[in-house]
């Protein structure tokens, strides 16, 4: 099945990521009233705060010599930034990285403590590289998700998530390319099928959900928000058949119960999510995923502080 990034490969990303990216715990959302059983699945507590570095360990680990001698390169808009340049690194190698022009603080800052070099170019430039993958730049290209090693080193979270929790019903998997998505529900596909998996999205740009309803890739109005982990213009086409075999529905949220689950998270577990890992939080408790054991993958957790500050002041950065 071409849709699904074989098990065998997810198995062999665990073994080249070991020792880059940790095994992160899954813990009980501390919510005795809430409406299911929900599970928060740590991702940002990675070295980056971000899951991204499985996948950039994964290509990384994968490439022969001769295609790292040149370095490696990225388009990101900060987490997989931080994930090349981390691994890179750690490996005595150059990185660049094209961030968009909204890019936020937080994680341009932590790009340049990991050593690489940040080019920064419009939105529909940096659209146009992630679709052409030309960067100008020679090094090893880490794409940010339409990579199957990348995929399947997004993956290693699903079979985490499944010997921790082997009875899960539903898993919400925050949506941006796909690639988190496709990785996590190739593993649980294959190991466990009868599970429920749901990509989110927020509703100022849920790209996602509207291909769903017209039955292909389609583009929506995109407005930049606080949220910049996830969300686009449109699904890749590329991506669209694993999307569209392996996730269930999209599940989208206002910006203002991201705001809110960022908040609890914060008062009730003292974890720390950006928009993105908070959004499948606040679906769940929107009560968009049924009941049952719910997963939600905490995708990351680099906020910048002004933004958290707002939020924790309850008020919508």
């Amino acid at each position: 099945m071409l849709e699904l990034i074989p098990l065998t490969e997810i198995r062999a990303a665990r073994e080249r990521i070991a020792g880059a990216a940790y095994r992160t715990p899954l813990v009980r959302l501390n919510v005795d009233d809430a409406p299911a059983e929900i599970y928060l699945k740590l991702e940002n507590l990675q070295p980056i705060g971000s899951f991204k570095i499985r996948g950039a360990a994964s290509v990384i680990g994968l490439a022969a010599p001769d295609q790292l001698k040149a370095g490696v390169v990225t388009i990101s808009a900060g987490n997989m930034a931080q994930g090349a340049a981390w691994a890179a690194r750690r490996l005595g190698l150059e990185c660049t990285v094209i961030v968009p022009d909204h890019a936020p603080n937080a994680k341009l800052k932590a790009i340049k403590r990991l050593g690489a070099t940040i080019e920064k170019v419009s939105f529909d430039d940096w659209w146009t590289m992630m679709e052409t993958r030309e960067t100008g730049h020679k090094g090893l290209l880490v794409h940010p998700f339409a990579d199957p090693a990348v995929m399947a080193g997004n993956g290693t979270i699903g079979l985490e998530i499944l010997e921790d929790l082997p009875d899960v019903d539903t898993v919400i998997i925050p949506f941006g390319g796909g690639g988190l998505s496709c990785g996590i529900a190739s593993a649980i596909r294959a190991k466990k099928p009868d599970t429920t998996i749901f990509a989110c999205e927020v509703d100022t740009a849920a790209p996602l959900k509207a291909s769903f309803e017209k039955g292909e890739p389609s583009e929506v109005d995109y407005m930049p928000s606080f949220v910049d982990g996830i969300g686009g213009k449109t699904v890749f086409k590329e991506m669209w058949p694993r999307v569209s075999a392996l996730i269930d529905d999209s599940l989208v949220v206002p910006l203002k119960s991201v705001a809110s689950a960022v908040k609890l998270l914060v008062d009730r577990n003292r974890i720390v999510a950006e928009g993105a890992g908070a959004t499948p939080v606040a679906s769940a408790l929107l009560e968009q995923a049924g009941t049952g054991k719910i997963v939600c993958v905490i995708s990351g957790g680099n906020i910048d502080n002004s933004k958290l500050r707002h939020i924790l002041a309850g008020e919508l950065p």
